[in-house]
């Protein structure tokens, strides 16, 4: 979904809107046909929160360097702190199966 969401920040800056976003659905709509069927199976040993938690650090560890390397965004403190937040998230979430 980063690519999806954000790419056309950078390739399509010039076109409308409109272009941009059904191109982005074009390439959300490929990554829904993987995602639903990993919910569903994921949803048969994990919770819903489960699901959620491990997609967002997913998308945090894909977001970072697609946002330094191919958007040339600078590197700020402030994804460290996102990431230790998330990893406390992952703690609370799976607290019951770690003990």
């Amino acid at each position: 979904m980063t690519f999806a969401w954000y790419a056309h920040l950078k390739e399509l800056n010039s076109a409308s809107w409109f272009i941009a976003a059904v191109i982005s659905w074009l390439v959300a709509f490929l990554e829904y046909m993987f995602q639903v069927p990993a919910n569903r199976i994921g949803y048969t040993v994990l919770s819903v929160g489960q699901l959620k938690i491990i997609q967002e650090i997913v998308t945090l560890s894909i977001f970072v360097p697609f946002a330094a390397f191919y958007l040339k965004e600078p590197l700020k403190l402030d994804y460290l702190w996102a990431g230790l937040c998330m990893i406390g998230a992952v703690y609370f979430m799976f607290r019951d199966k770690i003990s």
